[in-house]
């Protein structure tokens, strides 16, 4: 017995893992988008459409630029797999499935002939296994028919016993109680106006704003000294209007992986990097992008695009990176996965030359790296995020503006929805002061809408972690 029990170490899961899909649309739905979209005339209207079907603005352009060309009809999904059984097939599966329901409630009805004059409790353990198929009403039905012919032998609740029926579930058939009338809701004091709900779907639906957040519209419009709702009230509006908000983008679930173990709680503490490919003009041909990532700011300080991962351009790069952002010995700690140029010499020489600490993933984890990872992921979900690159300077120029709007314009999430310029370069406290200016207006305009306390802005970033410590155990810097 212990030689099997351990032959079982390292044998294979053979349960079947679901595997993710993506969303596909057909010609005739792109179709009608493209329609309804220029059937709009008021600003707001196209925003209001693309949100209530999720969906982004680019995908609205490429199907018009498709519809325009005439080859609406060539983006029709193809179907993959077994082609569909023939008509013939499929009548002959619905015949055996019937023969099969009926060769089932042969036997059951022979089963509950002879119950009747055996036990009653093999009569229960029958109806049990009725009632845990699919047609529970025809099983209900079957046990209070039972229980109407033993009921007046042996007594109601000894019949329930025997059966396994609930008597409280056999009474309310019996009887069931009236239906209540439902009173509608009264509507609270406090809520928004029509006008003011009106406002809020304006700016959602702004071409503005209309691939945006909830949160990044309200921190924007805050930005700019402008407090129309909460954030969960914009969320709360769009679900009154189209039932919640859905998912636009078209990403994979992938399982939860543990944290790293490293703390920064200032900029420059914490560096994460990492090299990514982006798909060139033919296939097999790739550019590589290689960013470098203050983990507390979420800045990047130092990124290039390169025709191929090489160690001594990931060198080349981390040196300007720590000349530039002036870093001292024993400062810093470098981050990274286990990549050929992440452990290479060239790499590992130069930062024991700067003083400067470096720190890999586990093997096979991506997720040890989850800043670097979720900055990617940032970039290529983008709306204007090309299929392909026609060459690198196309690539490098696509870089320029994304970078651009990633430090100064991006609301990120992770560090109370300032963009990453602000909190690497100091400026988080003042804007966050300027926003609580806001909202202390916005209280003092009408103090009924917020109940449990004032409004108060997204708190300031004080520690980022990579695989944050148990409480008895001290992070490493």
């Amino acid at each position: 017995m212990a030689g099997g029990a351990s032959s079982l170490v390292g044998v294979p899961d053979p349960e079947l893992v679901p595997r993710a899909t993506r969303r596909r649309f057909t010609a005739a739905y792109k179709l009608k988008i493209v329609l309804a979209a220029e059937a709009c005339t008021k600003p707001g209207e196209i925003g209001e459409v693309l949100r209530r079907e999720g969906l982004y603005s680019s995908l609205l352009t490429e199907w018009r630029r498709a519809r325009d060309s005439g080859a609406l009809g060539a983006l029709e999904p193809r179907q993959r797999g077994p082609k569909p059984p023939s008509a013939e097939r499929m009548e002959n599966a619905a015949l055996r499935r019937q023969l099969e329901r009926s060769q089932a409630d042969l036997v059951t009805a022979r089963r509950v002939i002879e119950v009747q004059g055996k036990r009653l409790r093999a009569l229960g353990r029958t109806a049990g296994q009725e009632r845990a198929g699919d047609r529970r009403a025809a099983a209900a039905i079957m046990i209070d028919q039972a229980v109407i012919e033993i009921e007046p032998l042996v007594g109601i609740l000894p019949a329930c016993r025997a059966l396994g029926a609930s008597r409280a579930s056999l009474y309310r058939r019996r009887s069931p109680p009236p239906a209540r009338a439902s009173v509608p809701r009264r509507r609270p004091g406090r809520a928004l106006s029509d006008e003011e709900r009106a406002a809020v779907l304006e700016q959602l639906h702004s071409p503005r704003f209309q691939d945006a957040s909830p949160a990044e519209v309200w921190a924007t419009l805050l930005d700019e000294g402008i407090y129309l709702a909460s954030q969960r009230t914009m969320y709360r509006i769009l679900a009154a209007e189209y039932g919640g908000v859905t998912e636009r983008r078209a990403q994979l679930t992938h399982p939860p992986y543990a944290a790293p173990e490293l703390l920064a709680e200032r900029p420059n503490e914490i560096w994460s990097w990492d090299i990514s490919k982006l798909k060139g003009p033919a296939k097999w041909t790739y550019y590589y992008l290689y960013v470098i990532l203050d983990v507390y700011s979420r800045y990047a300080v130092g990124w290039t695009v390169q025709h191929r991962e090489n160690a001594h351009l990931a060198k080349a790069l981390i040196g300007q990176a720590c000349e530039q952002q002036n870093i001292v010995r024993g400062q810093l700690t470098v981050h990274a996965d286990r990549g050929p140029a992440m452990t290479s010499k060239p790499v590992a020489f130069l930062l024991a030359d700067l003083g400067v600490l470096r720190s890999h993933n586990r093997p096979y984890t991506s997720t040890d790296n989850p800043y670097s990872e979720s900055q990617f992921k940032t970039m290529k979900y983008r709306p204007g995020f090309p299929a392909r690159f026609d060459h690198i300077d196309h690539a490098r120029a696509f870089c320029r503006d994304f970078f651009g709007w990633y430090h100064h314009a991006h609301r990120h999430a992770g560090i109370g929805l300032m963009t990453p310029h602000d909190v690497h370069h100091g400026h988080a406290p003042a804007v966050h002061a300027a926003r609580t200016t806001v909202l202390d207006a916005a209280y003092a305009a009408t103090p009924e809408r917020f109940v449990r306390h004032p409004p108060r802005p997204p708190a300031l970033p004080t520690a980022a972690y990579i695989n944050k410590p148990k409480p008895e155990e001290p992070a490493a810097h």
